[in-house]
């Protein structure tokens, strides 16, 4: 697994690649087999844009792009979509493999 943080016409601070490996790491949490994660940084006209790139196995990858005047404020907003769209797959994956009604045995009493 690979994690890739590049920021173009901006620098960013330790602190700030401290808060985004600390989010991969929750991102992890999910079960997900996360394969590659990338993070693009750009400057924009009006502000940052922030995406995130999840690469799944087995999975199409997450994209998630945000925007906003303040860098701070555009990845905290990235994070928490990404959290909830990783979090949507893992229950799609969770519930796919449940038991359905059919493989279950009626237990005579």
């Amino acid at each position: 697994m690979s994690v890739q943080i590049r920021a173009k016409d901006i620098t960013l601070t330790e602190a700030t690649k401290a808060h985004i490996n600390a989010a991969i790491d929750t991102f992890r949490k999910f079960r997900l087999d996360g394969t590659s994660y990338n993070v693009n940084i750009t400057k924009e006209k009006k502000g940052v844009n922030v995406e995130f790139d999840i690469h799944i196995a087995h999975a199409q990858p997450v994209v998630i792009s945000q925007s906003d005047d303040v860098l701070d404020v555009a990845i905290d907003l990235a994070i928490e979509r990404t959290s909830k769209a990783l979090r949507r797959l893992h229950d799609k994956v969770i519930s796919h493999k449940a038991t359905s009604l059919k493989d279950v045995e009626v237990a005579e009493v």
